[in-house]
């Protein structure tokens, strides 16, 4: 199972990723206000249920993999919040157009 600090973090980046409040997300997968923001403000352990609860609903389960491992399956449909093709569709790319010269 991955870090519990870093789940925390990786569902908050999940979370803002797809462009819900903290209240919003903890509504659509049945947890507590207070406990979402045990595990990504204060780095408390997720219980197993609860890691079930996030990664078991069709909107997260293309997160799985990079939530328990760090890794992507981009074929399998298996991404990273900032691959997702749902989650931060406006984030801009820090590479220039202009060419060199």
């Amino acid at each position: 199972m991955t870090n519990s600090s870093s789940a925390g973090k990786k569902i908050q980046l999940i979370r803002k990723a797809e462009g819900l409040s903290r209240s919003q997300l903890s509504e659509i997968i049945g947890i507590s206000y207070n406990t979402l923001t045990n595990y990504e403000v204060k780095g408390i352990q997720m219980t197993e249920g609860n890691l079930m609860l996030f990664t078991q609903h069709p909107r997260f389960e293309k997160y799985t993999l990079w939530l328990m491992t760090g890794k992507t399956a981009p074929a399998a449909g298996q991404v990273a919040p900032s691959l997702s093709p749902d989650g931060q569709d406006d984030k801009k790319s820090s590479h220039s157009t202009q060419k060199a010269g």
